[in-house]
């Protein structure tokens, strides 16, 4: 029944809210959704082509490690920021303006760093236009997907966010045979190219906005889902709080794999395209667990696969301290991205839990802002603690702390919040 409305005016008495309402849940949801993340998957480039190219620009620029890592914390700066503006701008006018500019923002970027003279100039583009341009397809296009899912809310938020990592898996590949055939302002222009040139089409198919509140709410009374609000007893300023704290620590921890790997190669004497394989790896194994992360979430909320998460990539991170060989390296880092792949997806799970749908843009932009913070902190400092030791060994055991901090931080929001929730949601069955 939900599926005959699409694109379809009321019929039989059926007013026009209620033909908007049936959207949810519906064909055009899951058309849209993958849309979102093809979008979400082009977009990305710029986050993951600066992890290979950090090596080469450390030798392109003659400076050091930690300094050619700050245009990595340039880029998440700018995307964990321009996050938060995109989630706004979502709130008000719908993703498609946010898409459009990012589109003209990530292209341009890509050229004009092509031409930078300066690790500065690099840093600076990287921080002001890639990653602004990049923010607008992760956690805007999450926060836009939840609203037109009920039932499979948890699965359709972990398959858009899967985009992030599916450009993790492709860019680093596209960038690496690029670099085979030229240099990396080269490659760069090639890329530039194809993301201008296949985003702002499109974002044209996501011009529609997504259904109110109301009609949210009602679909997911019928479906026997009534929602279920944080209020009175617990406030929702401190719970973001939470929120926005677990998320830096979580991926202050997550991003020493991630940003580093390829350098941890070439210090091994292994080689960029080792490393580049290992990331790719990483983040493959990375979206079967945010795929399976949402059915998780379904099942047992989002605050319950953020911990399950947690606890998972500490174990994977302390595997990378013992084990230094070329294929142990290899299945650490598979071992990492089926553990790690779920928690930020799961964190928008968590907020369209706890807060309205009204907010959605926001509040979800707000939390994977401080995961993203948390990987752009994560990445400079494991710089640093590579430059002052010699070694990535201290680097991993100060993710393991981080990661044991996180897991602290949403046990606690579990016992707080957990028994007013249950006791809402009784009330709303009742």
């Amino acid at each position: 029944m939900a599926d005959d409305a699409i694109g379809s005016p009321a019929r039989g008495g059926v007013d026009g809210r209620a033909a908007r309402a049936s959207l949810v849940d519906s064909r055009y949801a899951w058309w849209r959704l993958f849309i979102c993340l093809l979008i979400s998957t082009i977009g990305g480039a710029g986050l993951w082509c600066i992890v290979v190219v950090i090596p080469e620009a450390e030798a392109d620029f003659k400076v050091d490690r930690a300094t050619a890592s700050l245009s990595y914390t340039a880029c998440m700066t700018g995307f964990a920021l321009g996050g938060l503006l995109a989630g706004r701008l979502v709130d008000r006018f719908g993703v498609f303006v946010p898409l459009v500019l990012a589109a003209v923002a990530v292209g341009t970027g890509f050229y004009a760093a092509a031409f930078s003279d300066t690790i500065w100039q690099f840093t600076i583009i990287h921080g002001l236009l890639i990653g602004v341009g990049a923010s607008a397809t992760f956690a805007p296009l999450m926060a836009d997907i939840s609203q037109w899912f009920v039932k499979r809310r948890g699965i359709a938020i972990a398959i858009c966010a899967s985009g992030n990592y599916l450009a993790g898996t492709v860019w680093p590949i596209v960038l690496r045979n690029l670099l085979e055939t030229g240099d990396w302002r080269h490659a760069y222009i090639a890329i530039g190219s194809i993301c201008a040139a296949t985003m702002l089409p499109l974002a044209l198919i996501l011009i529609k906005r997504a259904p109110s509140e109301a009609e949210q709410e009602r679909v997911a009374v019928a479906a026997g889902r009534p929602p279920r609000r944080v209020e009175g007893e617990v406030p929702k300023g401190p719970v973001q709080g939470i929120l926005v704290l677990a998320g830096i620590a979580c991926c202050v921890a997550m991003s020493m794999p991630q940003v580093h790997i390829v350098a941890y190669c070439v210090e091994l004497d292994y080689g960029v395209a080792r490393g580049a394989e290992m990331l790719s790896l990483m983040l493959a194994t990375g979206i079967i667990s945010r795929l399976a992360s949402g059915f998780i979430a379904d099942r047992i909320g989002g605050v319950r696969t953020v911990i399950l998460g947690s606890v998972l990539q500490t174990i994977a991170l302390a595997l990378y301290i013992p084990f230094d060989g070329l294929m142990s390296l290899y299945i650490v880092s598979a071992v990492f991205g089926l553990s790690q792949g779920g928690i930020v997806p799961s964190y928008a799970v968590v907020v369209r839990e706890y807060f309205p749908a009204r907010e959605a843009g926001t509040r979800v932009s707000l939390v994977i802002m401080a995961t993203i913070l948390g990987m752009a902190l994560g990445g400079w400092l494991s710089g640093l603690i590579f430059d002052v030791t010699g070694s990535y060994q201290a680097a991993f055991v100060h993710g393991v702390a981080w990661n044991l901090l996180n897991i602290a931080l949403m046990l606690s929001l579990l016992w707080w919040v957990g028994r007013p929730r249950r006791a809402q949601g009784e009330a709303a069955t009742a």
